[in-house]
This record gives structure tokens, C-alpha cells and sequence, in this order.
């Protein structure tokens, strides 16, 4: 696995290096001690998939509250997708910055996210689903979010959502 910065501090860019052969190709997508390597201590106890039958599905942008935060590695596993996380942690340097990344089932890149940082993302195509490992477990009652165009972030999406549901559609205006 190769890991790249992004623009907000901690997440990552998780990149797998499949090996290639006739009979196709193989990679490691995952490894708590590639991420220690990495400085990150991440062993997820929780996998989860969102399928999305329509492109323009837009989901987030959410996270989990203190004192249950999560992080998570998202990856899609079929389909196209435009990935984003927004950093909502008062004290980091990217305070209130995002980063996005298109995330496809043929790139296999994966975007780690950080407690504290909240995401979301957009269907580019239909049928795509996104597969994500998460830890601590999820915690019922601690759900929360932000507005997807909410202007204290300004994310710049690929194009307006056709799906959302009311509750990401009605996150109030963000405040510190």
C-alpha cells in the first residue's frame, strides 16, 4: 500500500499496488501494521457497505460526535464516486479545510479519514457502491453531520445532487 497526504491533515490517500498476473490481479487493501508504519494507528472492527443505485446520489457530509468518533476507510467497490472529508477538529492546522478525491472500483485508491473529520460523497455513475472499514464500532445516537454546501467549507463538488435524503439537506449553516 503506498500512503499519500491530501490537503487536510491525517487524511490519506490509500493507494493499493495489486499484483498482476494472467489470471488478473490481487492486492493487500488494508494492514494495521502498513498503517502503523505510516504513523497511524488504525485496526477497523467494523466493515460496512453503502450500495447506490442512481448516479447524483449525494450521502454526508457525516461523523460520529465525541466521545464515539470513528474513522474510517472508505473505498469504492463498484462504480465512481467523488469523495470528500472535511476537517471539523478545532486545534488541527486544516481546521474547517476539505479535500475530495475520486475514488473508483478500477483505481482501487482508498481515502482514510480521521476522527473528527467529516465525510461524504457524490455518485458519479449508477450502481456504485462504497465499502467502508471503520473503528471503534459504531455507536447508535452519536450520528451527526454538516451541510454538503455549506459556505464555511466552500467544497467544490463535480456537479449538484439529483438524491439526498431531508436530513443531509437540512443540516444547519456550521458554527464554531
Amino acid at each position: 500500500m503506498r500512503f499519500l497526504s491530501t490537503e487536510v491533515h491525517g487524511v490519506l490517500r490509500v493507494e493499493a499496488e495489486p499484483h498482476v498476473d494472467e489470471r488478473g490481479a490481487f492486492a493487500r487493501l488494508q494492514c494495521p501494521e502498513e498503517f502503523a508504519g505510516f504513523g497511524v494507528e488504525f485496526a477497523p472492527v467494523q466493515t460496512s457497505l453503502s450500495r447506490n443505485p442512481k448516479a447524483g446520489t449525494l450521502r454526508g457530509l457525516h461523523y460520529q460526535a465525541a466521545p464515539h468518533a470513528e474513522a474510517k476507510l472508505v473505498r469504492v467497490v463498484r462504480g465512481r464516486v467523488f469523495d470528500v472529508a472535511v476537517d471539523l477538529r478545532p486545534d488541527s492546522p486544516t481546521y474547517r479545510r476539505w479535500t475530495g478525491a475520486e475514488l473508483t472500483a478500477d483505481n482501487m485508491a482508498g481515502l482514510f479519514i480521521p476522527q473528527g473529520v467529516a465525510h461524504g460523497f457524490l455518485t458519479l455513475e449508477p450502481d456504485s457502491d462504497v465499502l467502508y472499514q471503520i473503528a471503534p464500532a459504531y455507536r447508535p445516537g452519536h450520528a451527526t453531520g454538516v451541510r454538503w454546501n455549506d459556505p464555511a467549507f466552500g467544497v467544490v463538488w463535480p456537479a449538484e445532487p439529483k438524491l439526498m435524503s431531508a436530513a443531509d439537506a437540512a443540516y444547519p449553516d456550521f458554527t464554531v
